[in-house]
């Protein structure tokens, strides 16, 4: 039997803080790639993690990474969930000649030669959620969001298409990460009977505001879901069990649901209920750091070795077969080729399929050539019967 590749990696995601429910689900998915790839007699390559858990806290990251870089002198670390930790911690690889693989969904408006992103870029999830919104449901918005560039960037796309509409923003706000007194600015929306909700705001303080705002809702009878849809590019199948009885009637936009109808995803579902189905059914953020250490993989296969400049070169145009469908990461940007999608959340944790788009769109993080998110177009999805 030939020997394996030697894969030593470094794991840095949260499990605990404000936005644990996302995180952890990372990690698992993470973790269950591991297990898959070292138990598996046709992959070469055997991975070694080590983890560390910054708890949500943004300084934490910074000495998380010092330690995973310096300290084990690691050359690839599959971590971060929010842009504010990717951006703190990318400084240290650079200086470090290591990648990062991040598995989130982000705000676009960055390329670096030190990230694979293997998580949506704007023009994967906000553009086709904005057509969406202006079509569907009206011109007429409320934003709400954690105070950080994840808000701000997806909020100022949607802005400038509502008013490229004719629209109006009626409201916009920010909150601290983990922020949950959020009375006033429910009670405000409420009064403004907005077309449709924007939240951009992540773990504790996107829970309180769903709940909250359903429970406005039907105090003075709207129907929330019907008549003032809240929408998110970020609300995943991890989050929907924090809602209790509000888990129901939420668009959200991404590259993958757990009930996409695929050979391959009825595979990971099955994984994935059998070693962490106690965490609730799979998610975005499981799927995204689950294809990170697959494509890393299966760079380092084809790189014959595990240094940083042999595998980022390895790992261009490098095509795997996901759970969402068949992924590609650009030569260009280090982003992945994904088939954006809009689902509907539903009581028992999972998303119906509304919309989805026929194959996988090159990734453009800064928007240089998307169509014009105000068009309404909504010719590249095709809905769900």
């Amino acid at each position: 039997m030939t020997r394996r590749l030697e894969l030593p990696i470094g794991l840095l995601m949260s499990q605990g803080g404000s936005y644990e429910a996302v995180s952890r689900v990372m990690h698992a998915g993470a973790k269950l790639a591991i297990e898959e790839i070292n138990a598996s007699p046709t992959q070469s390559v055997n991975i070694t993690p080590v983890s560390i858990d910054p708890a949500g806290v943004l300084s934490n990251y910074v000495e998380g990474a010092r330690c995973l870089l310096q300290e084990h002198g690691l050359k690839h670390v599959v971590g971060c969930y929010t842009s504010s930790s990717r951006k703190e911690v990318l400084p240290l690889f650079e200086k470090a000649d290591a990648l990062l693989w991040y598995p989130s969904h982000y705000e676009g408006f960055e390329t670096s030669e030190n990230v694979v992103y293997s998580g949506a870029g704007p023009n994967q999830h906000i553009v086709p959620l904005t057509r969406h919104l202006l079509k569907q449901f009206g011109t007429r918005g409320w934003m709400v969001g954690s105070n950080y560039i994840w808000a701000w960037e997806n909020n100022r796309i949607l802005r400038e298409a509502i008013a490229a509409s004719g629209g109006v923003v009626l409201g916009e706000r920010y909150f601290p990460v983990g922020e949950i007194d959020l009375s006033d600015v429910v009670s405000q929306i409420i009064e403004d009977r907005p077309d449709f909700v924007f939240t951009t705001l992540i773990g504790q303080s996107g829970f309180a505001f769903l709940k909250m705002l359903r429970s406005a809702a039907e105090a003075v009878g709207i129907d929330q879901p019907a008549e003032m849809p809240a929408a998110s590019c970020s609300l995943s199948e991890a989050e929907l069990p924090m809602l209790g009885d509000a888990a129901a009637g939420h668009l959200s936009s991404s590259v993958y649901f757990s009930t996409i109808a695929s050979k391959e995803n009825r595979r990971f579902v099955a994984l994935w209920n059998d070693r962490f189905g106690q965490m609730g059914q799979a998610s975005a953020d499981a799927e995204a750091a689950y294809l990170a250490v697959h494509l890393l993989a299966r760079a380092a296969e084809r790189a014959g070795g595990t240094g940083f400049e042999a595998v980022r070169e390895a790992v261009r145009d490098l095509t795997f077969t996901a759970p969402q469908g068949q992924v590609t990461v650009d030569g260009d940007n280090l982003h992945c080729w994904m088939r954006p999608r809009i689902g509907r959340s539903r009581s028992d944790g999972s998303f119906d399929i509304l919309v989805e788009h026929p194959v996988a769109l090159r990734p453009d993080p800064y928007l240089t050539w998307a169509h014009d998110v105000h068009e309404g177009d909504s010719r590249n999805l095709r809905l769900i019967q």
